[in-house]
């Protein structure tokens, strides 16, 4: 997406009008449609206050996306109590069909064993609680996996 697209979507989701950023920023509504269009880019100031207006990091406005904005908004007003309903395994087979098989047919004991082991490594080693290991262990896999692409 390019960085018109970005802004676009940004103001349309904080629901803005071009003329409303235009004021707050000082500039022209022309100048806010040339940025949206791509026909011409903002200064560096004047993207910080985008990004204050639109309450957005720099970086965040830079590579707005409204699909992961909506994902990360709906994962931060969903309470413990509801996730605990959902059936991630179930949700997420649904992408990645091995998610709702494997159980039939992996040794999952023995895989559970070494896990456990490197759980209680990691609570022992940093005083974390069970799910902040997990949370941790989670996060090695994925950094791991995303080396090995």
């Amino acid at each position: 997406m390019s960085l018109g697209n970005n802004l676009y979507n940004a103001r349309r989701k904080k629901g803005l009008s071009q003329e409303t950023v235009a004021e707050i920023l000082g500039i022209s509504r022309q100048t806010v449609s040339k940025w949206e269009t791509d026909e011409t880019l903002p200064n560096v100031f004047q993207a910080k206050e985008m990004a204050r207006l639109y309450e957005l990091s720099l970086d965040d406005l830079m590579e707005y996306d409204t699909d992961v904005q909506e994902i990360e908004k709906v994962i931060q007003n969903t309470s413990e109590e509801t996730q605990k309903k959902i059936d991630w395994t179930k949700m997420w087979s649904k992408q990645y069909p091995v998610l709702g098989i494997y159980a039939d047919v992996v040794d999952v004991e023995r895989y559970a064993d070494g896990l456990q082991e490197l759980l209680d490594d990691l609570k022992k080693r940093y005083d974390y609680n069970q799910l902040d290991a997990m949370l941790v262990l989670k996060d090695i896999l994925g950094k791991t996996w995303n080396q090995n692409k």
